[in-house]
């Protein structure tokens, strides 16, 4: 499937793996870029040197072209800036903060500059200050939301910005990319299916509670903070918004979360770590590999496709 997305990254497929903290290291990246799509290394919050690390392990396992997500708000963006230029990378997503200073040298290492998006507001002044394209993010995806749904925020993008628009947010099988093109999208991102797939290093746990997870499960937290983390429920979820309704400090909420995700990731405390998945996790059944799903995802969205234009 050929579409202007899978044009400008120089991509057989157009799916777009979200650059998740401490979830989206380099055998995902990679092993998405093998399967066709647009693997993304997440640079979260962690340091250059890691980023750099991250991006030469990736190119050993890959020839494919792949991403980075950068954190805006990371103490050290300044210095990952530099290095995503000078490894050339394909791609740059961001998120949390403006890519505006980056952009002249991102667009000099030949890099294509990808924001993350949650109102059309901000698709049209990223659009103005050089993106390549957009993500257009609903809030039923995993981690930090916005307000908007997916099925709302993606067709008035579509109409707002003259650049290409990737859907994301709820998107977790060939129906909901069908959807995403009907709405104008030109690709999707998706987050939590690769969660649990079989080369995603997170703990077993994790995938497990992706797996198992039913669609009222999907909480969000931080909402009175004006930080929204959207998570699946457990212990710890129940106690911050007991504790968030009783009018809590941002303090001591805090430091409910502080080390959350790394606790779910690395050491599979899913009672008390922030085990973030979209509202989509309830249609995540199985562990496939990478390849496996993004065939599976392609050919139901193909068939889908050509019932409608045919």
């Amino acid at each position: 499937m050929k579409t202007k997305i899978t044009e400008l990254f120089g991509i057989d497929v157009p799916i777009i793996q979200g650059g998740m903290a401490w979830v989206a290291q380099y055998p995902l990246a990679a092993a998405v870029s093998d399967a066709g799509g647009l693997g993304i290394i997440g640079a979260g919050g962690a340091p250059a040197e890691w980023v750099k690390d991250q991006i030469q392990q990736a190119k050993k396992l890959t020839d494919k072209p792949f991403g980075v997500n950068i954190m805006l708000m990371n103490p050290e963006a300044d210095a990952i800036a530099k290095v995503v230029a000078e490894e050339k990378v394909a791609v740059v997503t961001t998120g949390a903060g403006n890519p505006e200073p980056y952009v002249p040298m991102w667009k000099e290492a030949g890099i294509k500059v990808v924001p993350v998006v949650a109102s059309v507001a901000l698709a049209k002044r990223l659009e103005r200050i050089g993106a390549d394209a957009v993500v257009a993010e609903g809030t039923e995806s995993g981690g930090h939301i916005g307000e908007l749904t997916t099925m709302t925020l993606v067709p008035q993008v579509v109409d707002a910005v003259s650049i290409p628009v990737i859907a994301a947010g709820g998107i977790a099988d060939g129906r909901g990319v069908a959807a995403a093109f009907m709405l104008g999208a030109q690709a999707v991102q998706m987050g939590t299916h690769f969660v649990a797939t079989k080369e995603s290093i997170v703990h077993q746990n994790y995938k497990n509670r992706i797996l198992k997870a039913k669609d009222i499960d999907s909480k969000v937290t931080g909402r009175t903070t004006g930080h929204p983390v959207r998570t699946l429920r457990n212990r710890m979820t129940s106690q911050y918004l007991k504790l968030e309704a009783e009018g809590a400090t941002l303090e001591e909420l805090e430091k409910m979360t502080l080390g959350g995700l790394k606790k779910a990731v690395v050491d599979g405390d899913v009672d008390y770590g922030s085990v973030m998945a979209g509202q989509s996790a309830g249609l995540v059944k199985e562990e496939l590999s990478c390849k496996e799903l993004i065939d599976k995802l392609m050919n139901e969205a193909q068939e889908l496709l050509n019932q409608q234009w045919n």
